[in-house]
């Protein structure tokens, strides 16, 4: 079967050409003139590449973003996004892995991949993709070529290339969208990175097939959001957990809201505390979904407003199966805590160049999701924590995120990582990271005693540590694996 992943964006605006499609500071775009520019810019990166080779595109959110991502599947291409603040050790990496022919790279990103072997073409310059006559068509593709190579934020090791292709990214922003109910009045923020598979599947690509208009942002910077979100009537908010902590504290006066409906959260899971107050602040219903870059976005997500569970992720999409195993792969019964495995169109077709990891994440037909979490009684799946973060202290098996959900409730708490140290008697132990909310102050053995007051013994953290940031990535999300580095190197 062919198809082609930019028929969302040629849909939309033969539906409605005058729609905007992208509000961008003060520059507004029509359905009409994206999807000419993407005409354009399918015909210019011809010049740089041949049908079925890499491009990446290494820019922050903004329209040219989007005009090179749509005429990349409009040519035939495969589209690579890069963090544009990479440096260059780490952008030479991911460029020779994928076997990129071009990088779009603006002002920011030059000089990075100024030697790394490949045409750099800069939209901070005039004219950067010539003059081309716009390509009135898409090249044909098969529906399961690959559309993106999404590379791995690489917290287990270097990054690893997962390729999505344009039937299943059709599938999973189509039904994301039906599930969230998206529509074509809506005004989504998109403040996450484009170059991130939440920013891309869950933001562009659902707000372009539903026929929205997206409010880009290039950085997450609060008084900027909340500008936005009152400047052009945002009615969709998508973010990850630390986003949403940020707005929550926010002093949002002077500003009109009222337009915002719904919210969803991915990334990490949202500690309760913070979706409720979200929830009261701004009068919207969060939910909460699931996914990987391995899955290209969404596995699962909550039904909707009327049918949901706080601290759940929801059910699978349709024709997405999980399963919550124990170590040798089998199901286990409700309840009963084990790895997630996913299966259907979803999961990618593996990593690129990389058969070796391909097989290991996807066994007999499941991708091994490395997450921990059980199935309730209704269907409901919650995740409990990564593998990597479980703590075993003295036998007992601790869930961080149990233990970070009760630092959320402490008043004068901001933000909270918890993790294991080694320990030669029990050995691990248990340790909170947490920074402070501003005008308050914290005691931590009053907040260890605050702990063994809301939980057994063996999960209360034995050691708590006052910090002025905890290490985050691109999109918001903590960085376990640096605050453990943090912990052990500073016992």
């Amino acid at each position: 079967m062919t198809f082609n992943l930019s028929v969302i964006l040629r849909e939309s605006a033969r539906r409605d050409p005058d729609k905007t499609a992208v509000i961008f500071g003060d520059r507004k775009v029509s359905y009409a003139e994206l999807d000419a520019a993407a005409d354009r810019a399918a015909a210019g990166l011809l010049r740089h590449a041949a049908k079925g080779d890499r491009v990446a595109l290494m820019l922050p959110n903004r329209v040219e973003f989007l005009e090179c991502y749509f005429g990349i599947l409009k040519a035939g291409l495969v589209a690579v996004p890069m963090n544009p603040l990479l440096k260059a050790a780490e952008a030479a990496h991911i460029l020779a892995d994928s076997g990129a022919r071009a990088v779009v790279a603006g002002d920011l990103s030059a000089a990075a991949v100024a030697d790394a072997g490949v045409a750099v073409l800069n939209p901070d310059q005039p004219d950067f993709l010539g003059d081309p006559a716009p390509l009135p068509w898409a090249a044909t593709t098969d529906a399961d070529d690959t559309a993106v190579i999404i590379y791995t934020s690489g917290t287990t090791g270097r990054p690893k290339g997962a390729e999505l292709s344009h039937f299943q990214l059709y599938l999973n922003c189509s039904l994301a969208g039906d599930r969230f109910d998206t529509r074509p009045d809506d005004v989504s923020l998109a403040v996450l990175p484009f170059f991130h598979v939440y920013g891309l599947s869950s933001v562009v690509n659902v707000a372009i097939r539903k026929g929205g208009t997206i409010a880009a942002v290039p950085r997450f910077d609060v008084d900027l959001v909340l500008d936005v979100l009152h400047d052009h009537r945002v009615s969709v908010l998508a973010g990850v957990p630390t986003m949403y902590h940020a707005l929550l504290h926010a002093d949002t006066a002077g500003r009109d809201l009222s337009a915002l409906r719904i919210g969803s959260c991915g990334g990490a899971s949202m500690p309760e505390a913070v979706l409720k107050g979200v929830e009261e602040k701004f009068g919207i219903t969060v939910l909460e979904g699931y996914g990987l870059s391995e899955t290209g976005s969404t596995a699962t997500m909550n039904p909707g407003v009327d049918d949901r569970r706080i601290r759940s992720i929801g059910r699978p999409i349709w024709g997405v199966d999980v399963r919550v195993a124990a170590p040798d792969g089998g199901a286990l019964p409700d309840g009963e805590v084990g790895e997630l495995l996913v299966r259907g169109h979803v999961v990618m077709k593996g990593y690129h160049n990389n058969p070796t990891a391909t097989a290991e994440a996807i066994r007999d037909g499941w991708l091994h999701t490395g997450d921990l979490g059980y199935r309730d009684a209704d269907g409901f799946l919650y995740v409990v924590d990564r593998i990597k973060d479980l703590i075993i202290r003295g036998g007992f098996n601790v869930y961080p995120r149990e233990v970070e959900e009760v630092l959320y409730g402490h008043p004068a708490v901001a933000e909270a990582a918890v993790v294991g140290r080694l320990d030669e008697r029990l050995g691990e132990e248990i340790v909170a990271v947490v920074t402070v909310r501003p005008g308050r102050d914290l005691d931590p053995d009053a907040l260890i005693a605050y702990c063994r007051e809301r939980l057994a013994d063996y999960k209360s953290p034995r050691e708590v540590r006052v910090v002025d940031a905890l290490p985050k990535n691109a999109t918001g999300k903590l960085l376990k694996r640096e605050v453990r580095e943090f912990v052990s190197l500073r016992r």
